[in-house]
């Protein structure tokens, strides 16, 4: 701090000093240039002295009341250069009433504009003196030394901050050639030394005639699908793409080469984020103790992010995972050292324990994330799947019916609709579970969220993808033609909140995720960003659909349909009727099967859901029976 405040002192010192000479400077010349005789013997020459001593104080005086001594080299700026000019003229109005008071016996209207242009001119080349020289070495090092050709799309003030400051830095090794910007009144202006060669139609032809290696995307405020689109038209031109993240940095004047950041695949999703309305969800969650299960996992470990946010009385994470939970605690813990909060290790399968924490902490909200969720990990131990998915959801449901919780909410996925894997169907029996229980609560309104896969989850097909990049390929994709819907982690769970504000008991909450994805062609588009030109630098290699694996996933089975809340991009599930009694001695024989590790257990969970397949060898046509009718799966939004 102190050698941050001494360094500051010299700046303003050295700035004093350029300034006193800057106005003797500017005196002489203005003297000379208008003819004035220093030596007449009828002026005593002390009084030009005077005169200048007069203007030394005057000048400083106006500079620092105009900050002109705060003023940072690197940063000057158009304003800076108007205080310069106001400051000037402020000083040669005041010599300008000097000469006709004296009658201009000393100096003259003529001798005092000169001195107030010559002034301006001398103190500007003293301020934007780091700026004129960065942009002398910036010139030159483009005319000489080699540096890589970018392309800018956009010709606004984004790209304008981003060309001043690679102009006015010697460390960023990229030389603008060219801008495309779809405004057509732009073609041909020169913004900052660069030309506005066309529109982003025509990204491939000037990428090509430019030689540009690298395409800086500098529309922050482009929406998703526009910038997917922009996305797309660089790959076809093979070269590296970057972009600048969003508006907010160029609103808080915070753009600069290094906010841009490599495209991921999320820029190819061509979907704007959900919105959610966050006064809904701080009304219910402030001042409340809400539990986590699962809290440790990606999408517990950001529900507990964004609860902490949204002012707990206490946020509980419960995990079976020693190693997750700790790490979002000592994370949550550093952002709010203020925070109540409570780390317990338990599962969900611990009816006792899933009591004990209950009766002890009594909490208000529950967002239930605990769940085995790899499919093909789960076709092979079945009975796991049961345990946790249905009996933990049903231990959790249970304690928070009996003890009063306001709200219960259970994350679901789209692989309960229709599902061809044991995951999939215990997913369903858990929706089954929460609006049965949700039906006859007279405390607690229990709802659950269906979406689709989550991008960057741990397991999620793209962190897999990146790694077999970094490896060298083959990048491994089940089928060709494999579809899915895909969020982000932080989308998922602003629905959860939401949902747990329109919760009023027992329904489903589904997300329009907008269109799906194939996954060949996300596989595809992550070998182009990275560098490398798919199937030659590295391949894609088709193994086969899993067990269980659909080529289609569904959002809603045929006897649901979907109704409108208010926001426009969550939907309820009209729930399925079902026979209760029938439900739940079905589901205690499933229980004690799972336990018990008989193969009986998967007839069992056909029995809850009958659109569950259990031979495996039907998989595929299921998937294609899927793909004939999925269009009319969905009934219109009511």
């Amino acid at each position: 701090m102190k050698k941050a405040k001494t360094t500051k002192l010299k700046n303003r010192i050295l700035l004093i000093l350029l300034d006193i000479v800057a106005v003797l400077c500017a005196a002489v010349l203005a003297y000379f240039s208008t003819k004035f005789d220093l030596t007449a013997p009828s002026i005593p020459s002390y009084v030009y002295w005077v005169w200048l001593g007069a203007n030394i104080v005057l000048a400083i005086a106006v500079f620092a009341v105009f900050g002109l001594y705060s003023l940072v080299f690197k940063s000057a700026s158009v304003l800076d250069f108007f205080k310069i000019v106001i400051s000037s003229v402020t000083i040669g109005a005041a010599n300008v009433v000097f000469a006709i008071v004296t009658e201009r016996a000393y100096i003259d209207v003529a001798t005092s504009f000169v001195y107030m242009v010559t002034l301006a001119i001398i103190v500007g080349v003293i301020r934007f003196s780091e700026r004129i020289i960065a942009a002398m070495k910036y010139s030159l090092g483009n005319n000489f030394a080699p540096k890589k050709r970018i392309m800018i799309v956009g010709g606004g003030d984004a790209a304008i901050s981003l060309l001043k400051e690679m102009q006015s830095s010697d460390k960023i090794n990229v030389r603008p050639v060219c801008i495309v910007d779809d405004d057509p009144a732009k073609k041909g202006d020169i913004i900052a030394g660069v030309r506005v060669v066309g529109t982003t139609a025509e990204i491939e032809t000037f990428a090509k005639k430019f030689m540009v290696e690298e395409i800086f995307i500098a529309i922050p405020s482009a929406s998703k699908k526009r910038v997917s689109e922009i996305v797309k038209r660089c790959q076809s031109a093979g070269c590296s793409v970057k972009i600048l993240p969003g508006i907010y940095q160029f609103v808080s004047g915070q753009i600069t080469v290094s906010q841009f950041r490599d495209v991921d695949v999320q820029d190819l999703l061509g979907r704007d984020p959900v919105q959610v309305n966050l006064d809904e969800i701080m009304g219910y969650i402030e001042e409340k103790v809400v539990l986590v299960t699962g809290g440790g996992g990606s999408i517990g470990s950001e529900l507990c992010r964004q609860i902490a946010t949204h002012n707990p009385k206490t946020l509980i994470i419960l995990d079976i995972y020693e190693n997750n939970a700790y790490e979002i605690e000592q994370e949550l813990k550093r952002r709010d050292p203020d925070l109540r909060l409570l780390t317990l290790i338990a599962s969900v399968r611990d009816s006792k324990k899933m009591r004990d924490v209950f009766q002890r902490y009594h909490p208000q909200i529950v967002f239930h994330a605990a769940a085995h969720k790899h499919v093909p990990l789960m076709e092979t131990s079945p009975n796991e799947a049961v345990k946790n998915n249905v009996y933990g959801t049903w231990n959790v449901a249970k304690c928070a019916d009996e003890f009063g919780v306001e709200t219960f909410v259970q994350i679901s996925t789209d692989k309960a609709v229709n599902p061809t894997n044991i995951m999939g169907a215990t997913k369903r029996i858990c929706e089954m579970i929460v609006q049965t229980i949700g039906k006859r609560s007279k405390n607690t309104k229990f709802v659950a969220v269906r979406f689709g896969n989550v991008l960057g989850s741990n397991g999620s097909v793209i962190p897999l993808f990146k790694k077999q990049i970094a490896d060298g390929g083959p990048v491994t994709v089940t089928h060709k033609d494999i579809i899915r819907y895909f969020m982000t982690i932080p989308e998922a769970v602003s629905l959860v909140l939401q949902a747990g504000a329109y919760a009023k008991g027992g329904q489903i909450f589904v997300l329009d995720m907008g269109e799906p994805v194939r996954i060949y062609d996300l596989a595809y588009n992550l070998i182009k960003l990275s560098g490398f030109e798919p199937n030659v630098d590295i391949d894609i290699v088709c193994t086969g659909l899993r067990p269980g694996e659909k080529l289609y996933e569904e959002r809603l089975m045929e006897e649901e349909g979907l109704t409108k809340t208010p926001n426009g991009m969550i939907n309820i599930a009209k729930p399925i009727p079902l026979n209760e009694t029938r439900f739940w001695s079905t589901l205690e024989q499933l229980c004690d099967e799972a336990y018990a590790e008989t193969d009986d257990m998967k007839r069992s969970v056909k029995k809850l859901v009958p659109t569950y397949i259990i031979d495996k060898r039907d998989s595929v046509a299921e998937a294609l029976r899927v793909a004939k009718t999925k269009k009319t799966k969905e009934k219109e939004i009511e």
